[in-house]
């Protein structure tokens, strides 16, 4: 059974790495390890983000709560995935991703995401995982930030299989 920081954790990975590479000098890398089962079923995964610049944009009302959709933009981050067993690695630089979420009024979110961008999903997820896929094109899916849990709408365009590549 997942915990539900392990769950966040990789949620939260592919962006997590995107978005800490602006804290980071150009040359340095910001990346997650998730332990087998998490993000492919049959071995440890690491998720590295280098390069690249990401902006967030927040709308808000009149009182200056956020309301309705954050947009997130990144440009040219690279995304390294990593076999932790064998070390086998494969690098895709993103060349811009936008990810526009909605925040619904039950307190989950929709998140709609093009260009280059990666998705983790669970076994508990919809559809079940353990996976990992560099999609470009659109994904949409449902996400609740409380436990992790997603649901994936649609996608279109070229979708990889990351951790069939790496196998």
């Amino acid at each position: 059974m997942k915990t539900k920081t392990t769950r966040r954790l990789a949620a939260a990975a592919l962006l997590g790495a995107c978005v800490l590479v602006t804290a980071s000098p150009a040359s340095a890398a910001a990346s997650t390890d998730l332990p087998a089962g998490i993000a492919c079923p049959d071995f440890p995964l690491r998720i590295a983000g280098s390069d690249g610049r990401v902006r967030v944009k927040e709308f808000t009302d009149k009182s200056g709560k956020v309301v309705l959709r954050i947009l997130q933009v990144a440009t040219g981050v690279v995304l390294t995935y990593t076999n932790l067993t064998t070390q086998k690695s494969v690098s895709i630089k993103t060349s811009g991703s936008v990810w526009h979420i909605v925040n619904n009024p039950d307190e989950t979110q929709t998140w709609t995401m093009t260009g280059h961008n990666g998705l983790i999903l669970f076994p508990t997820d919809i559809p079940a995982g353990p996976t990992t896929t560099q999609y470009n094109g659109r994904v949409v899916f449902n996400f609740d930030p409380s436990n992790g849990f997603a649901e994936v709408i649609s996608t279109s365009g070229k979708a990889r299989d990351i951790c069939a590549e790496l196998s």
